[in-house]
């Protein structure tokens, strides 16, 4: 191929990365934001199993329209088990914690998620980390603080709390998806998750399960489209570009929860809360840059 020619594929590709990652992010604030709303209704672990449900049957049509259904029932379960026992932990205390807080600082202590992710991958994947992304990881974590401001008077509470074990559940649920993504399909790993989710959640639920009511159909019609959109949509963006461009854009997340705060819910993150953000995100991104360069000269690694 002409190199010119490959290079304008090249741009073209990084362009519809870019704008699948952002739709992405966009579509799945939406659809946190069905599920806030929800949980004012139902009890967080039947808003587990109802986002688990709904989704089904769109990933299986993107599924079926795009790897077939058969490479579904072809993966490895035990890791798929674990991961959607995670699963049920971390959605059930993310929309607890959800329902009480403002979004922009449930999404605010969420971003951490990343920083935990690079401290599991140390003895889950045995990968090495070098004091600089420790650093950024104790300087993420100092951030979250910040947003709880434990002793003083802001949100070290039981939501917050709650956001915070979720996060450390998903963390925990991305490295098991590294391990995955070598053998098994993107569709299946959406698949299973929403699967065991919705199996795993709707048991726990039961009990004290809460009768639907109809006037709630178009948010839960909202998250089963917003959900799959999204997932389609990060599979999209991260097939087409490189991790290193696409994974920081995750934080235009914050934008989109103020909006839907502001507009839904008439509330705005006081100053500690965008400052806390503010250090997460600056950990975040200096983290993604040093896996950049630590990728880059291997022969340095243990720099990192």
């Amino acid at each position: 191929m002409d190199p010119v020619a490959s290079e304008d594929v090249a741009a073209r590709d990084r362009r519809r990365a870019i704008v699948a990652m952002l739709l992405a992010v966009a579509v799945l604030c939406l659809m946190d934001a069905c599920m806030k709303q929800l949980a004012g209704t139902y009890p967080p672990m039947q808003v587990a199993a109802l986002r688990g449900l709904v989704g089904l049957p769109l990933v299986l049509v993107w599924a079926g329209a795009t790897t077939g259904l058969r490479p579904l029932f072809r993966v490895h379960w035990p890791l798929h088990l674990l991961r959607g026992g995670l699963g049920v932990v971390f959605l059930s205390c993310f929309i607890a914690g959800l329902r009480d807080l403002p979004m922009s600082t449930a999404y605010a202590i969420s971003f951490v998620g990343p920083l935990l992710v690079t401290a599991m991958a140390v003895p889950l994947l045995r990968e090495h980390v070098g004091p600089r992304r420790w650093t950024a990881i104790v300087v993420g974590i100092v951030g979250v603080l910040v947003v709880l401001r434990p002793g003083g008077e802001g949100v070290l509470t039981r939501a917050g709390l709650l956001v915070l074990a979720g996060t450390a559940c998903y963390a925990a649920s991305v490295v098991i998806v590294r391990m995955l993504a070598q053998r098994d399909s993107a569709q299946s790993l959406v698949f299973w998750f929403l699967a065991m989710v919705a199996a795993g959640a709707g048991l726990l639920a039961w009990p004290q399960w809460v009768p639907l009511r109809m006037e709630d159909g178009w948010l839960l019609a909202g998250i089963a489209v917003s959900g799959t959109l999204g997932q389609v949509a990060l599979t999209h963006a991260f097939r087409l570009g490189e991790a290193s461009l696409i994974a920081p854009l995750e934080y235009t997340a914050l934008l989109w929860v103020v909006l839907l705060d502001l507009v839904l819910w008439q509330v705005l993150p006081d100053g500690m809360t965008w400052l806390g953000a503010a250090i997460i995100v600056a950990s975040g991104l200096y983290l993604m840059r040093r896996e950049r360069v630590v990728r880059a000269r291997p022969a340095v690694a243990d720099e990192g």
